[in-house]
Order: structure tokens, then C-alpha cells, then sequence
């Protein structure tokens, strides 16, 4: 009966010591990252977590993992753990598959060419082949991405998230606009997208060109010539699309993209815009504006006559000329 209880005392002892290690907070100084391999079984995941200098005793990590049955639970990929952090805390992150993520910012009115330059600086990225989507078909927005997931993986689901906001949105259009299809609509999404990144006047300058497109009127926008000009590949040094400013000799470009020389929308968008721009080309604001001009204070001044609008052209050249002193 001695030697019985002896064992059980001992037992006991045992368990209640690997509890408690199990439980207090690990030697892990700063948080890191741990990578989990697919198939990795749990006397691995604890061999790996010792030899980081994540955990001090991996026996106890897989005997607990065995006994509360989160061995069998564990999900590869690359997991963020905290500083000191236990090992009860780490199964419980592994069973839930608490995944860590990066994110990338795809910024509205960037061209196909732009959103590729900067999926390639993105760190942890795998670099492959990407399909080529036609320009203007990829929703900008903030993606999430795992370690191992590609450029081309981003690019898939930036396509089928146009996809659906667009068919959304046409669904919703405002009937009677001059606009017959989802592509016409990309277009002059696009165009509105570039013009003005004043959140309010979207739909104020929608509907400047939904009134130039019934009256036959050329659209008169920069940043179609500025596509032209560029076909799609801008500079990228803080100094504008150009490198430098639009000039006049610029709006006799011959090209389906001119839209000073061509009335009528351009062939294709000429950047990817974002869901609000969209919704705008499709539920335009009904008003009589023809013009617009920049305002000096990032907005623009809307003109319904040629007179009216060039009273804002001479008032923003003064601004422009003071701003230049």
C-alpha cells in the first residue's frame, strides 16, 4: 500500500508539474514568427520550438498536446507568437489555425502594369507567371496573404473581386445613361477615378461626362492623354505620371486615347478604379455642369458655361502662378 501511494504521490506530483509548466509563460523574449510545415507531426512541432528558444521543455509541450488531444489538431502555416508566451497559448493558436497574415494596399487608379511593380516589392511574396487580365479588371482594395501565396494568387482574386463589385453594380445603374456595357463602365469609372480623389465629387464629375457623352461633347480629359502618352507604364519617381506637366503640344497625340481629339469614351480603361468610382459612373449626380477645373484646394470648381468655366480656368492659373513663387 506504501509503495502504491508512493506511486500515486509521485504521479501526481509529476502531472501537477507539467500543468503548471504547461501554463506559465515561456522564455520567448520578443515576438517572431514560427513556420509549421504541412504533415508535421507534434514531437517535431515541440523539437522546433526548443531549438528556437520558444519553449524549454518539449517533452512536457507533447505530452500535453497528447493528453488534451491538440496534437492531433495542429495546422501548418506561419504563426506570430507573442513574447513569453505558453505553451497552453501556443496549441491553443496552432488547434485554431490563428494563421499570420500580410497585407498589401492596392491604391485605386493604378494600371495593371503599376499594381505589378509593387506586388514584387512585397516581402514573402512568391514571384510567378501572372495571367494577363485586360486593363482596368483588377479591384483595388487591402488583400490579405500568407507566406508562400503569389503575386498571381493577389492578382486572381483582385480579377474576381472586380467581377463581382462590377455585376453589383450594374445591376444597380441608373437607367437611361449613356453607358451599354460593363466594360463602357470600367471606362469612365477609370476616368473618374483619375480625374478627382475628393470622395464627394465622384459622382459630381460622372455626371459632367454622362452630359458630355449625350451632347456629343469630347470628354477633354488629362489623364486619358496621359495614358496615351504613357500606354499604361508611368514614371514612379514623385514627379507625376509624366515626370513632368501636361503640355499643350501633349493633346495632339493621335490616339484612341486623346480624348480631346476623339469624342466619345476611350477603348479601355486607362486604370483600375475602386468600388466608389464605379458605383458613380452608374448612378451619376443629375446636374447641368458641362466643365470642371482644379479649385487650389484639391477639389474642382463646376462650370454649367464656357464663360462661367473660364472664370475658374484664369482663377486657377493665378493659384497655380502663386503657388510656383
Amino acid at each position: 500500500m506504501f509503495f502504491v501511494g508512493l506511486i500515486a504521490l509521485v504521479a501526481g506530483g509529476g502531472a501537477y508539474y507539467a500543468h503548471s509548466q504547461f501554463n506559465q509563460p515561456g522564455p520567448l523574449q520578443q515576438a517572431t514568427l514560427f513556420t509549421i510545415n504541412r504533415g508535421a507531426h507534434i514531437g517535431a512541432v515541440a523539437s522546433d520550438l526548443k531549438n528556437s528558444g520558444i519553449i524549454t521543455n518539449p517533452l512536457i509541450f507533447k505530452y500535453m498536446g497528447k493528453i488534451t488531444g491538440q496534437a492531433e489538431k495542429i495546422k501548418a502555416g506561419e504563426y506570430e507568437l507573442a513574447a513569453y508566451i505558453s505553451m497552453k497559448d501556443i496549441l491553443d493558436k496552432l488547434e485554431k489555425g490563428e494563421i499570420f497574415t500580410r497585407q498589401v494596399t492596392i491604391r485605386e487608379g493604378l494600371t495593371n502594369y503599376e499594381i505589378g511593380r509593387l506586388l514584387l516589392r512585397q516581402k514573402d511574396l512568391k514571384i510567378e507567371g501572372v495571367e494577363k487580365y485586360p486593363e482596368g479588371h483588377l479591384l483595388p482594395e487591402t488583400y490579405s496573404y500568407e507566406r508562400g501565396d503569389s503575386n498571381a494568387d493577389i492578382i486572381a482574386r483582385m480579377a474576381s473581386a472586380m467581377d463581382r463589385v462590377l455585376d453589383e453594380a450594374w445591376e444597380s445603374r441608373e437607367k437611361g445613361i449613356p453607358i451599354k456595357t460593363k466594360e463602357e463602365a470600367l471606362v469612365l469609372a477609370s476616368i473618374i477615378e483619375k480625374e478627382t480623389a475628393v470622395a464627394s465629387e465622384r459622382k459630381r464629375v460622372a455626371g459632367v461626362f454622362i452630359n458630355r457623352l449625350r451632347k456629343g461633347i469630347a470628354l477633354q480629359s488629362d489623364p486619358t492623354v496621359i495614358y496615351a502618352l504613357t500606354e499604361g507604364r508611368p514614371e514612379d519617381e514623385g514627379k507625376g505620371p509624366l515626370g513632368r506637366r501636361l503640355l499643350r503640344k501633349d493633346l495632339e497625340i493621335d490616339s484612341p486615347y486623346n480624348t480631346y481629339k476623339y469624342a466619345g469614351l476611350p477603348p479601355t480603361p486607362i486604370a483600375n478604379p475602386g468600388k466608389d468610382s464605379i458605383e458613380a459612373a452608374l448612378n451619376p449626380e443629375e446636374h447641368q455642369y458641362i466643365y470642371f477645373v482644379a479649385d487650389g484646394t484639391g477639389g474642382h470648381a463646376f462650370a454649367k458655361t464656357l464663360a462661367e468655366h473660364n472664370s475658374n480656368v484664369a482663377k486657377w492659373r493665378k493659384i497655380r502662378r502663386q503657388q510656383n513663387k
